[in-house]
């Protein structure tokens, strides 16, 4: 076993303070809505959920929309041995409950204990893995040696690092350079990922893109996809995804043009819906609000609630990809690629740079400046989308050789 340098040492004595602190803060975050009332305690190393028999193979990724990347992987492992269990760890509340109705097959979720040994050798106590994988850029030093130091193989997929990222990570290369010696395997999404891993110490990086780009649709319920689309009947609706205000106010201009589209606008935070309505009522344009129970009956339905956007994407045939117009960079491109909806973005892109760069080679995607945002929302881009989609196909039918690389570090190959 790699013993720890002097950087990963004095974390990982340091963290032995985490429990004098840890359940006040989470009881606080309990009280303000950011915990989930009966699940809270996963953060303490108490599990809620019984061990499945066999093998278990443990994802972690961070929040929402890399929790939802890893499903497609799941899924390429389960299909190549019915033995395997998956557990997938993530840290906010939002990541739980969505993928609570996206759960691949023979998976369970449980929140990733607070970085202390006494929680984590809890964790690992119950659940024994065989493999952990972590995804994209959270890695939690305590886990990590926590996790090797029980021999548990490890793995780094779909990491991203851009160069902002970077630099924040340079001034600890000695301990990711730690970190990262403990990984049997590690792939980046792109090359520049890939090369910056390498500064921080990475021996060898596999570039092998995106895993949101391989992610399964998201769901939608039936009963109420069918509702809904009753109520849109005759309308041409248009979505605004995970939007920030930079967005809205480009789209607030845009409608200005007669005729108009119905617009849905899904905010990346949900609880700005009443604002969003407020701003828009500024520009001459009605709204209605979804969370307080009132339909598409107005020039801009905001559809501020969690884990609906499989029905959006369905519902829509035209995405404008939020946070494309100001410093956010760009949200994910691939779920409404997934199911069929046409993509349109601003010129913001860079936190998506190489999806994007995909799809517009493939012809899959198209940027708009706000000048031209009105024109691009009234026109058919059904041959786009259904590009798009074929890009999203195809990628879901190649993380075969992952997933093989995976199970075989399980012992599952």
């Amino acid at each position: 076993m790699t013993r720890p340098g002097l950087a990963l040492s004095a974390y990982l004595a340091a963290s032995r303070a985490i429990p004098l602190l840890a359940p006040g803060l989470l009881r606080r975050r309990l009280a303000s809505g950011k915990e989930l009332p009966d699940r809270w305690r996963e953060k303490l190393g108490q599990p809620s959920a019984q061990r499945p028999d066999g093998p278990l193979v443990w994802l972690h990724a961070v929040g929402l929309g890399e929790t939802l990347a890893l499903r497609g992987l799941i899924g390429a492992m389960a299909a190549k041995t019915p033995k395997a269990e998956f557990l997938v760890t993530s840290t906010t509340r939002a990541s739980a409950e969505v993928l609570a109705a996206n759960l691949p097959p023979r998976t369970r979720h449980q929140f990733l204990p607070l970085d202390a040994p006494r929680y984590l050798d809890s964790f690992l106590d119950h659940w024994r893995p065989a493999l952990s994988v972590w995804a994209e850029q959270d890695l939690w030093p305590g886990a990590v040696a926590a996790t090797a130091a029980r021999g548990i193989p490890l793995a780094l997929v779909n990491a991203r690092m851009n160069a902002e990222a970077f630099a924040r990570r340079a001034r600890w290369k000695s301990l990711y350079a730690d970190l990262f010696a403990r990984f049997r395997l590690i792939t980046a999404q792109d090359p520049t990922s890939a090369r910056h891993l390498h500064a921080l110490g990475a021996a060898q990086v596999a570039i092998t893109g995106s895993l949101k780009a391989a992610a399964p649709p998201l769901s939608a319920d039936p009963a109420m996809l069918a509702r809904v689309r009753a109520a849109l009947a005759g309308r041409r609706p248009v979505l605004l995804a995970s939007s920030h205000p930079e967005d809205e106010f480009a789209l607030f201009a845009a409608l200005r043009a007669q005729p108009r589209p119905l617009v849905l606008i899904a905010p990346r935070d949900p609880h700005r819906g009443p604002g969003i309505a407020a701003r828009a009522a500024e520009h001459g344009l009605a709204a209605t609000l979804r969370s307080a129970g009132q339909g598409p009956d107005a020039d801009l339905w905001i559809v501020d609630t969690f884990g609906e956007m499989g029905l959006w994407y369905r519902l829509c045939p035209v995405t404008l990809i939020g946070g494309s117009f100001g410093p956010t960079e760009g949200h994910n491109p691939w779920e409404p690629a997934a199911l069929g909806s046409a993509i349109l973005h601003g010129p913001r892109i860079a936190n998506f740079a190489a999806d994007f760069a995909a799809l517009h080679q493939a012809g899959a995607a198209r940027p708009v400046q706000p000048e031209g945002l009105a024109a691009a929302l009234a026109e058919d881009h059904s041959a786009m989308a259904a590009r798009a989609r074929a890009l999203s196909d195809t990628a879901q039918g190649a993380l075969g050789p992952l997933a093989a690389d995976l199970l075989k570090l399980a012992g599952l190959a």
